[in-house]
């Protein structure tokens, strides 16, 4: 039988499976639950050392319905990292390590553009005995007022420069989360690699407005008659995932092949993971697809990758990680190869037209002629 097990910067997950950091995520009851349904890891909540910033509002959710109604199949929010205290956090670090030291659990952690800020966050997560950081630089809505989240995530020198400040005292893997909200998400991806970071997590949601209320004309989430744009995520953005984990997949082969990536967007099934996995991700995680079918849709995650896996022959995640990577060219070299191949295709057919050419077309014309 294949393993799901699989060692990730010198992590041991029981399975690529991982929370991402959002509302599956927010306090130790439910990332316990996470852990016990079994989970390789989860990526708690994004915190920062000062909560009282932090003002979540109501609604902050909308959805696009498949055909107006029925399957969600996209999902707005304007949910703000976490608003309890960071010594609560750090309590339930430690607790939740305590209860399951199997499981890999990851720090979100977000700062304003402050070196020192950053360095006690980093300390005294890992003090309190996280296994590793997910450096979060791509939360789209809200704290990038505040220059945090994706206002940080679109600019790759002010990047690079925060991800030294936390390699500098870091004593575990760190991984930073792109945001989708870029022209080129190689570019952001690359500045946190020079800076050290072990691996990158991609993507976090896209900035978007979810629609218009035509009873009301007002847009949607509406908070006291207002709305504001917010990260859009579910099914419908796997496609776009998969291109930019594609695109980071492809620079970490090329530039910095001890590095690692974390697949994130739209994943609700195997087959969706086994997609990540085939372009480069050594890990996957779900952030809304448990928010839509619960903690146990692991168990149908894990039989879902394991069911493909036994029909390719394929016994670790190491088998077929990145397979499909080299079947991605340019445009220009498809009609290259299509411009060729058809020219084979004819003059193949000419071959054959000689070759089965009996003569008798000619006997007849002669016969003809002579009468």
């Amino acid at each position: 039988m294949p393993t799901l097990a699989t060692t990730v910067n010198g992590l041991k997950f029981k399975n690529p499976f991982i929370i991402a950091s959002g509302p599956p995520g927010t306090n130790a009851k439910v990332i316990n639950r996470a852990f016990k349904e079994g989970w390789g890891g989860v990526v708690a909540k994004t915190v920062s050392l000062d909560c009282s910033k932090v003002v979540n509002v109501g609604p902050r959710y909308a959805k696009l319905m498949a055909g107006g109604g029925g399957e969600v199949i996209g999902w707005e929010n304007i949910e703000l990292i976490s608003d309890r205290k960071f010594e609560i956090w750090l309590d339930e670090y430690k607790a939740i390590k305590d209860a399951h030291p199997e499981g890999i659990l990851i720090a979100s952690v977000m700062e304003e553009y402050n070196k020192d800020a950053w360095c006690e966050i980093i300390e005294r997560c890992q003090d309190a005995g996280v296994d590793a950081f997910e450096l979060n630089f791509s939360c789209p809505h809200g704290l990038p007022e505040r220059k945090m989240g994706s206002a940080m995530g679109q600019d790759p020198a002010l990047l690079e420069e925060v991800c030294g400040w936390v390699m500098g005292v870091s004593k575990i893997p760190v991984w930073a989360k792109m945001t989708p909200n870029v022209t080129r998400i190689e570019d952001p991806s690359a500045a946190s690699l020079r800076a050290g970071c072990h691996g990158i997590s991609a993507i976090n949601t896209i900035l978007s407005v979810m629609g218009v209320n035509l009873e009301t004309l007002r847009p949607e989430p509406t908070v006291e008659g207002y709305s504001t744009p917010g990260g859009y995520s579910s099914k419908a953005i796997k496609p776009i995932a998969l291109r930019m984990v594609m695109e980071i997949a492809q620079l970490v082969n090329k530039e910095f092949p001890d590095r690692t990536v974390s697949g994130i967007g739209g994943i609700e099934t195997g087959s969706d993971a086994a997609q990540f996995i085939l372009l480069g991700a050594h890990t996957v995680q779900v952030c809304t697809g448990v928010m839509k079918f619960g903690y146990g849709m692991v168990r149908d995650l894990s039989d879902g990758l394991l069911g493909f896996m036994v029909s390719k022959g394929f016994k670790t995640l190491d088998d077929f990680r990145g397979h499909s990577l080299p079947y991605f060219t340019t445009h220009a070299e498809l009609v290259r190869m299509q411009t060729a191949r058809k020219a084979e295709e004819a003059a193949a057919k000419m071959v054959r037209s000689d070759a089965e050419w009996d003569g008798d077309d000619f006997v007849k014309q002669s016969d003809a002629l002579s009468r």
